[in-house]
């Protein structure tokens, strides 16, 4: 298995050293940048060659939240995975539709970081249960809202399959190979979509698609 890079955003350098520490015995990862915050990250994160960041939200000077959203536009092949003691649903709703590729609090067990960056790298998303019951909050709400027809979202059968299947896990040339088009349309329609719902990247997608209640 290839060595994935690792750079972490914390202001607590007790911290950063107790998460590098605890991931030291899964040798694939390996931790190339060490920042206090987000400007700092952001002038060193280009010659790291950082793969993945571990990113707090409250820090001196330029926060998780600008960061994460500076990443996504200057390093968008960067996944950015939220390491926070804020549980608070707006900012998980706020940094999944702004480039962050999962949200995780800081009490989270060393062997579910290390799960969540090998997610983000094979499938670009990590949704765990505490994102989940967010998002099933989220849809029990809907449910009891009137339905607006001027609001309504409508996908093509074509779209809403492609959708179905990125929020399934499948790759592109999975999904190409079982609707029988190419890849280079399923990457096209992911695109097309991501635009239209003013997502970032695949995890904001599969974040507003099941929110939304676009997929059964």
């Amino acid at each position: 298995m290839d060595t994935i890079r690792i750079a972490i955003a914390d202001d607590h350098k007790l911290f950063r050293k107790g998460v590098i520490l605890s991931l030291r015995p899964y040798t694939q990862l390996e931790f190339v940048l060490e920042a206090e915050n987000g400007q700092e990250l952001l002038e060193r994160l280009g010659d790291s060659r950082a793969q993945v960041v571990l990113m707090d939200l409250r820090m001196p000077g330029m926060d998780g939240i600008e960061t994460t959203k500076a990443i996504s536009q200057r390093f968008p092949e960067i996944k950015v995975l939220i390491l926070t003691m804020y549980e608070d649903e707006r900012f998980v709703y706020h940094l999944m539709e702004n480039g962050a590729n999962g949200y995780l609090l800081k009490n989270a067990e060393p062997q579910e970081i290390r799960k969540a960056i090998h997610e983000v790298m094979s499938r670009g998303y990590y949704l765990n249960q505490f994102v989940n019951r967010i998002l099933l909050k989220k849809s029990h709400a809907r449910a009891n809202v009137t339905p607006d027809l001027k609001s309504e979202i409508v996908l093509t059968d074509r779209e809403r399959d492609v959708l179905r299947n990125i929020c399934m896990e499948y790759t592109a040339a999975e999904i190409a190979d079982k609707m029988g088009i190419s890849p280079r349309t399923v990457e096209a329609i992911k695109d097309r979509l991501m635009e239209r719902f003013g997502t970032k990247n695949t995890a904001g997608l599969v974040f507003f698609a099941v929110k939304n209640d676009l997929i059964d």
